[in-house]
């Protein structure tokens, strides 16, 4: 069985091409469009990996990885940013908030493949 990974972005395209990238390397996607929607996804079912922007409506990457924290299930689950965002600060926040890795956009496939592999 694929491992799972849900992608959340509030921009369609780019969720597209980042679950293009994962599924050609045989991993099983679901997308969701901001955090909300992936917070009701996650509290369904756990996934292996979550990959999410920061900036998104409704609920940004940072407040969606605290809530995620939260559930016991996604305590050993790898929790990645996505991100245009290079603020230190907010990185930080991002940690504390129980993020395990930040990524920046724009991704190369390659490196987000070899960093999926190493937390799955």
């Amino acid at each position: 069985m694929p491992k799972s990974i849900l992608v959340v972005d509030d921009t369609r395209s780019m969720r597209k091409m980042v679950t293009a990238v994962l599924e050609t390397a045989g991993y099983a996607v679901e997308e969701a469009g901001d955090g909300v929607e992936a917070l009701e996804l996650a509290r369904r079912r756990v996934y292996d990996l979550v990959v999410t922007d920061q900036n998104m409506p409704r609920m940004d990457g940072v407040s969606l990885i605290r809530e995620l924290r939260c559930l016991a299930a996604y305590d050993p689950v790898a929790l990645l940013v996505l991100s245009t965002e290079v603020n230190p600060e907010l990185k930080q926040r991002g940690r504390e908030a129980g993020a395990t890795g930040w990524m920046a956009k724009p991704f190369d496939p390659q490196r987000m493949l070899d960093i999926v592999r190493a937390f799955i």
